[in-house]
């Protein structure tokens, strides 16, 4: 058999199988695509590198939005998850975030075999080490020991595997995980293709045996009750729910850490790649913050049939006797054992300003990047990715046009657009302050902004549309329902209730439910028909309504943002030889080459003026 016939052909092969690389396997599959996912460990696949949770702040946003276009994400924390927090409950709802912990072995094991039992899908053990090339065009990846798979598009997820170095005090290896290898080769093919690559680092804390831990000492977290779940899909967690625990660093760990700088591979100039600016390791935080005297440490637990825990907060490259002698200087972990030890990892990643909003490389056809390799951190930016990298390689496949989600439209789009419009020099981490409307990218609506796009695509099932109009005529149902109905001054009883004792005139409940004192569920128990809509529903409505300018101003800004939008940049501009415009602009815009004036007008260092000046040549044209 030739070598370049090896195995089937394959319309789109995904090479790793990390979070992006399984959201993006899925979709090409569930889309009907026959498919190949590559991966270095057939045991690793989904795997939780660093903290055992999915969700967060604006983290929990991107989970909902996976699930409103048919990712698996949501689905895997709901039937894996073993605590359920909603976060930022006292702020207003769009910073309000769902986060979930995870038994780290069992989401494993749950995305396993979500893959496996997929049509389309193969999933097969090889390490990558070069792509191969037709006319200049992608057709397929070679492993290490020779074997040439052919497919019509190709998605790289390879997370921190490239040339992956991992540090523990000043001794160093290569690994791209604790245990397991680096991926080597591929770096230094994409150079020779041509693709800018560069040096990032991050980092995990050690592993604690949790029969060593006086947890007595410390103050239990508990979940939520009753528990919310990510999916539209999931009627209830059933799994058993368990506390994390607070406790603190303090002087004498401080102390510790200070006095062993002089191993540390951070500050003695072993690393070269930039770590991630919002998630610092212990020693990092020690010496930026030197007027602080304690930081938070929350024990999460790793699973329900293991006794490691994860010390979320302490995560650091010392030698292991620094990280032991330091960790012993916790209030509850003064015989604690380390299970393994923490460690930073440097690795290589490619500067996705050489991306298309597709996330196709613009250099090389049929090529797709998703996840760390793009310069993200955390599971659920890269899940992101690979879902919308899949989707991409599916319709352009079909001739069709990709779908590019707006930042007016998820945080999706918003991730996306940050990555390849400006790129990044550190690991890119999402916020709700990234996003300049996230009033209207709320978890809650998540559903009503992407499920009918994930329809379309053919990710969302009959069953799981149904569940989604029922839901909207619901929501329908409740505004008429709250507009209709209305409050005189003689309902006393219910006025009562709701806390409303200075109504002169009849009002509707719609507009007494703008009151900041009133809530839905109150005006809820005083009406039978309200009474019965499902508490999403009524949380739909009570958000929509009580925010209704500010929703209102946000919508103008979105048509203002849209204008710009719409004024498309010429493929064919020269950049490099506009008047008036300086180098620095021309050559930033040369090297963007943005798709349109909105985006052209966010790629730093362009300013107003050059917008301006842009805005006059595309009017002469």
């Amino acid at each position: 058999m030739n070598m370049a016939e090896f195995g089937k052909q394959y319309d789109v092969i995904v090479v790793g199988a990390g979070h992006a690389g399984c959201e993006a396997a899925l979709a090409a599959a569930r889309m009907g695509c026959l498919t190949l996912l590559l991966t270095l460990h057939l045991d690793a696949v989904g795997q939780m590198s660093c903290n055992p949770a999915i969700g967060g702040l604006a983290k929990g946003h991107l989970v909902r939005e996976i699930d409103a276009l048919g990712g698996e994400m949501a689905r895997a924390i709901d039937a894996t998850g073993i605590q359920f927090r909603t976060l930022n409950t006292k702020k207003g709802p769009a910073v309000r975030a769902s986060r979930a912990q995870a038994d780290r072995r069992a989401y494993q094991d749950y995305m396993k075999r979500v893959l496996e039992d997929q049509d389309n899908l193969d999933l097969k053990q090889g390490s990558v080490v070069r792509l191969v090339l037709r006319g200049g065009e992608v057709c397929g990846v070679e492993t290490m020991d020779g074997l040439v798979h052919s497919g019509r598009k190709v998605v790289l997820t390879t997370g921190t595997f490239m040339r992956g170095l991992i540090h523990i005090g000043l001794q160093n290896f290569p690994g791209g995980r604790a245990g397991e290898p680096p991926s080597v080769g591929l770096s230094e093919h994409l150079m020779e293709l041509g693709l800018v690559v560069g040096r990032l680092k991050t980092g995990t804390p050690a592993r604690l045996d949790g029969r060593t831990i006086d947890f007595k000492k410390l103050v239990p977290q508990y979940g939520d009750v009753p528990v919310c779940s990510f999916s539209a899909d999931t009627e209830v967690v059933s799994g058993r729910q368990v506390p994390c625990y607070i406790t603190a660093t303090n002087y004498r760990t401080h102390e510790i850490i200070r006095s062993a700088l002089d191993r540390s591979p951070l500050f003695q100039g072993v690393i070269e790649g930039v770590g991630p600016r919002y998630c610092p390791s212990i020693e990092d935080k020690v010496v930026r913050f030197p007027e602080k005297e304690s930081h938070h440490v929350f024990l999460e637990p790793e699973g329900l049939d293991t006794s490691e825990v994860y010390p979320n907060g302490v995560s650091t490259s010392l030698p292991p006797e620094v990280q032991l002698a330091f960790l012993r200087t916790i209030p509850g972990l003064e015989n604690v054992e380390i299970m393994r030890p923490g460690y930073a990892i440097e690795y290589d990643f490619v500067d996705p300003i050489q991306l298309l909003p597709s996330l196709e490389v613009k250099s090389l056809k049929n090529l797709y990047h998703a996840g760390q390799i793009n310069g993200t951190s955390g599971y659920e930016e890269a899940a992101a990715q690979g879902l919308m990298a899949g989707i991409n390689a599916v319709r352009d496949l079909r001739n069709q046009e990709p779908l590019v989600l707006g930042r007016d439209e998820a945080y999706i789009g918003v991730l996306i657009d940050d990555l390849v419009t400006c790129g990044t020099t550190e690991p890119y981490r999402m916020f709700t302050s990234r996003a300049e409307y996230r009033l209207l990218l709320r978890e809650d609506n998540a559903d009503r902004r992407l499920t009918p796009q994930g329809y379309e695509l053919g990710l969302i099932s009959e069953a799981r549309w149904k569940k989604f109009s029922f839901k909207m005529e619901q929501v329908e149902k409740g505004r008429q329902l709250l507009a209709s109905k209305r409050l005189l001054p003689r309902d006393g009883e219910i006025l009562s209730r709701l806390g409303v004792s200075d109504l002169k005139n009849g009002v509707s409940m719609s507009h007494l439910l703008r009151r900041p004192d009133v809530d839905v569920g109150t005006l809820a128990d005083c009406d039978e028909e309200l009474s019965v809509l499902p508490a999403a529903v009524l949380e739909q409505l009570e958000i929509e309504i009580k925010y209704e300018g500010y929703i209102a101003r946000q919508r103008e800004m979105v048509a203002r943002f849209r204008r710009s939008e719409d004024i498309a940049m010429p493929a064919d501009m020269d950049y490099l030889s506009i008047a008036g415009l300086s180098t620095e602009v021309r050559e930033k815009l040369d090297r963007v080459r943005p798709l349109s004036l909105g985006q052209a007008a966010r790629i730093p260092g362009v300013t107003p003026a050059a917008i301006a000046i842009l805005s006059v040549l595309l009017r002469r044209k």
